[in-house]
């Protein structure tokens, strides 16, 4: 699978091949400080599959944390983010934004992490572990099959 993502101004462009290694929505705190959301809903891709063109974008590590973001210095828009693993974590706006809109199921959320920390219920289907992807679910849900994509 290949799919070209732009950002919003179209400067920045990236070519995401084959498949994320993980699709989630963070509900973790320092995913919401840091990219403004209440819900951070992202691929993770190792970085040999995401190509990056365009020279118009900037790095921002996080003061204190093991993340940084790379964004269009024109238009502001979040490329991606690097993850403590070294992982590209590219938002889902983005992705859906490439496909007229909507979030195709190849991309779509299989989980929940760190549910524990969120400031809005979701109610779906989805297993929603309380911290990480290995650790307990939230009351009522039975433990899925082990995830072994992270």
């Amino acid at each position: 699978m290949a799919l070209r993502i732009t950002c919003l101004c179209g400067t920045n462009a990236m070519q995401l091949h084959g498949t994320p290694a993980a699709q989630a929505n963070c509900h973790c705190a320092t995913c919401r400080d840091f990219y403004g959301v209440a819900v951070f809903s992202a691929t993770a891709w190792a970085v040999e599959s995401v190509t990056v063109s365009g020279a118009e974008n900037a790095r921002f590590q996080h003061p204190a944390k093991q993340l940084s973001r790379t964004f269009c210095l024109n238009c502001g828009d979040v490329l991606f983010g690097t993850n403590r693993l070294g992982m590209r974590v590219v938002p889902n706006a983005l992705v859906a934004r490439a496909a007229g809109g909507v979030l195709d199921a190849a991309f779509a959320p299989t989980m929940h992490l760190f549910y524990r920390e969120r400031v809005i219920d979701v109610a779906d289907a989805l297993p929603k572990y309380l911290d990480g992807w290995d650790g307990p679910l939230h009351a009522g849900q039975d433990h899925p099959q082990p995830w072994l994509g992270l």
